[in-house]
């Protein structure tokens, strides 16, 4: 893992020392090749980790990117990591504000919510819009992040947030990013009954040893230090850095609201790449053309990328 950061040129070791201290008085050093700095040691960024359900704690490092981490927990509790569905920071609640995305703090401890239940539920689409907002983990899972009041999927009480989707008639979604599947719900025609394979989170009840803890699970609550995150990425190595301004924060939370709006899902990693690309467009023309060039895929319509180039450049409704 590397380390950003500014960090000021070290002295090379036997070299002089700055003010002329260490130098014989009036005995200038003949100039030569400098010596080789010493290697700076990388930090040993270890983090604590629970099976949400119920687990001792485990302990883990090295990783780069979400399936790493899935598989350096897995291999700590000895499941398959096919078996974590998502994970949570700080705690052990199936709670969507809390969900592990692509930054860690280095503070935060690491819940995996593993496979449940499984549960098939039949669903007739009378209106457009079913009412769901997805998001993945990361690591080939779509499930449900937010059911909207009074909607067609909130009067079926079997569907419940946190329910990854498995499969959508018998057609397997498994490995399809969060866009992909909410576009095949939008798809789906109206009045034709659908059926959805849900597997629930495990419940804590499904573990005796769950019933002997009292108080807040370790971990739960714990408020990170400082703003330095542990970055993930898809490639090349993870990166330390500074965590992202108030400012960034809250545009990438209305970034956030207009792609449930729009497209059915949320993604705050998407939304924070979507602030940096508009932060950097003088117009939503050139903004279009940035996103089309690294987020072909999602065909984002035009209305979407002007609110978008709004929401980030011009927060307050000042649109000139």
């Amino acid at each position: 893992m590397q380390r950003v950061g500014r960090h000021g040129r070290q002295p090379p070791e036997g070299g002089p020392m700055e003010n002329g201290v260490g130098q014989e008085p009036g005995t200038p050093e003949p100039p030569g090749p400098a010596a080789p700095r010493a290697a700076r040691a990388r930090p040993r960024l270890v983090f604590h980790t629970q099976l949400a359900h119920g687990s001792p704690t485990g302990r883990i490092e090295g990783f780069t990117n979400v399936k790493e981490l899935y598989a350096k927990i897995a291999e700590v509790f000895d499941i398959s990591p096919t078996e974590i569905l998502f994970c949570t920071l700080n705690t052990h609640k199936v709670d969507m504000q809390k969900l592990l995305g692509g930054q860690i703090g280095l503070e935060d401890f690491i819940f995996a919510h593993v496979r449940g239940e499984t549960k098939e539920v039949e669903v007739t689409k009378t209106e457009d819009a079913l009412g769901l907002t997805i998001t993945d983990n990361g690591a080939g899972y779509a499930f449900i992040k937010r059911i909207k009041e009074g909607s067609i999927i909130n009067r079926l009480q079997t569907v419940c947030v946190g329910d990854s989707i498995e499969a959508i008639n018998d057609h397997t979604i498994v490995g399809c990013r969060h866009y992909e599947v909410a576009r095949m719900l939008r798809e789906l025609p109206r009045a034709q009954p659908f059926t959805l394979r849900l597997v629930q989170p495990k419940k804590a009840f499904d573990m005796i040893g769950q019933r002997t803890r009292t108080g807040k699970s370790p971990g739960e609550g714990r408020v990170a230090s400082g703003k330095e995150t542990l970055r993930l990425r898809t490639q090349g190595p993870a990166m330390l850095e500074e965590g992202p301004s108030p400012s960034e924060e809250e545009a990438a939370r209305r970034v956030d609201d207009l792609l449930e709006s729009y497209m059915g899902i949320r993604d705050s990693e998407l939304a924070s790449t979507m602030v940096e690309a508009a932060k950097g467009s003088p117009s939503v023309a050139q903004l279009a053309q940035g996103l089309d060039s690294v987020l072909g895929e999602f065909a984002f319509p035009q209305e979407f990328v002007a609110e978008v180039w709004a929401a980030v450049c011009h927060p307050k409704g000042d649109k000139k």
